[in-house]
């Protein structure tokens, strides 16, 4: 779709001062298209039925996992894009969206929920919206370990990443992870942090048990 190339090559592919770090929107999605490995298919309807909806997404996952390339490099830069460009009511994408991540974390797959006012904050800047887009749709890729920060919210999406990259997990990110894993409901657990890329990190703490913990400084 024209609308999605577009909003792709114009506002993903190049920096956004507003942001909060340098470099691109989103670093993959130049790549992916220079490569034709991003797939786009359209569900029509002002009102399209919620279960219709969700079987077409159910399938996008089935089809991810078996587009080629399946192993190397190359790999994690497809993208499989469902869109909703009559859709009215953008309540469904949200729904949708908090139904399905859990299974496509599972898979070692991130879900996307993109439309015109999407309110959810940036990792950067609090006050970005990066979810806001010109058609409201659903954006299907594979997990990158720079995801961390997007999956600590339920210990199963946790031990999906963990599952996926604990080879290669720097020690502090295991920390936390473990910490998450292990904290019960009355514990209070390390919070993340992440900082832009080139930032000092100062002598300003995050608490925890009321004990200083350090902010963590990673590279997105």
């Amino acid at each position: 779709m024209d609308v999605v190339r577009t909003w792709a090559e114009q506002h993903l592919s190049v920096e956004d001062p507003e942001l909060g770090r340098a470099g691109p929107v989103c670093p993959y999605v130049a790549p992916s298209m220079r490569r034709d490995l991003m797939w786009v298919g359209r569900i029509p309807g002002a009102r399209p039925w919620p279960s219709f909806v969700r079987l077409v997404l159910r399938d996008a996952m089935e089809l991810y996992q078996n587009l080629p390339p399946t192993e190397g490099g190359a790999a994690v830069l497809r993208a499989l894009i469902t869109a909703l460009p009559d859709l009215k009511d953008y309540a469904l994408i949200d729904e949708l969206h908090a139904e399905l991540k859990t299974p496509c974390v599972a898979r070692g797959f991130m879900l996307g929920q993109f439309y015109p006012g999407c309110d959810e904050p940036g990792l950067w800047n609090k006050d970005y919206r990066p979810l806001d887009a010109p058609i409201p749709m659903f954006v299907l890729r594979s997990m990158m370990a720079t995801d961390f920060p997007f999956l600590l919210e339920k210990p199963e999406w946790m031990a999906a990443y963990v599952k996926k990259f604990a080879p290669a997990l720097p020690a502090y990110v295991r920390n936390v992870v473990v910490s998450r894993l292990m904290a019960g409901s009355i514990r209070d657990v390390e919070v993340y942090h992440i900082e832009p890329e080139g930032v000092t990190v100062d002598a300003t703490h995050a608490r925890t048990n009321d004990k200083p913990v350090p902010r963590r400084a990673a590279s997105r």
